[in-house]
């Protein structure tokens, strides 16, 4: 795990952040002196129970936000790229719920910080920036319910080739069996045995930590549920 690190704070972050082109200027002001953090992969975010103690504008990099069943199984919620926001975090700040899921650093990250007292504070006093925060809260709120449509209605054979084709660069997937499962809510068995049918039917091949693609055109199809 890397230790976060800072850079020299000012202006030039909040120009980054087009996600903040909204705010007014005293909002930004109140923001203008809060460092750069950068952030090493790997690094776990937050984990069940925790409390939100701030919120997270993210400049470079992704998160992913999990939740773990009883039985030890997870499913990815969302992630948190630059430009949108993380639900639980905002719940956590506005509700004063701890956290149920865990966030890990996917990548290298770079983001700011806003403390949990400065956040309530433009909330209570700025009306762009609750904007901002609601806009995004909503935006990803609609993306949880897709997520759950998909693993509700789709058959896992669609959830599955989806989550092939997203995560695809060029025709190889760079993604163990349980990362899939993952992404789609299922059990890693379950998704090798997928995988091997996917393979008889020419669609894929298996690879050590990875899966490539050999009929895409028969992949899209199977996602979108064409026949």
């Amino acid at each position: 795990m890397t230790e976060p690190r800072t850079e020299p704070s000012g202006q030039l972050w909040i120009r980054e952040a087009a996600v903040l082109s909204g705010l007014d200027r005293e909002s930004r002001d109140a923001l203008a002196d809060l460092p750069v953090t950068a952030i090493g992969k790997g690094t776990i975010l937050f984990h069940p129970g925790d409390s939100a103690r701030g919120f997270i504008i993210l400049l470079d990099g992704r998160i992913e936000v999990f939740l773990t069943g009883p039985n030890g199984r997870e499913i990815l919620l969302y992630p948190v790229e630059p430009g949108s926001s993380c639900v639980q975090t905002t719940l956590g700040l506005l509700g004063g719920e701890d956290y149920s899921g865990e966030a890990i650093a996917v990548t290298d990250l770079r983001a700011v910080i806003i403390p949990k007292e400065r956040f309530l504070a433009l909330m209570a006093g700025s009306a762009p920036f609750r904007s901002f925060v609601f806009s995004a809260f909503a935006q990803r709120m609609q993306s949880m319910m897709q997520v759950l449509e998909r693993v509700a209605f789709l058959r896992i054979e669609a959830r599955l080739a989806e989550a092939l084709l997203s995560r695809a660069e060029g025709d190889l997937v760079r993604s163990t069996h349980q990362e899939l499962a993952t992404a789609i809510g299922s059990a890693r068995e379950v998704i090798s045995r997928r995988l091997e049918t996917f393979a008889r039917q020419g669609l894929v091949t298996t690879e050590r930590g990875a899966v490539r693609i050999t009929d895409i055109a028969a992949l899209r199809r199977l996602a979108t549920g064409v026949d």
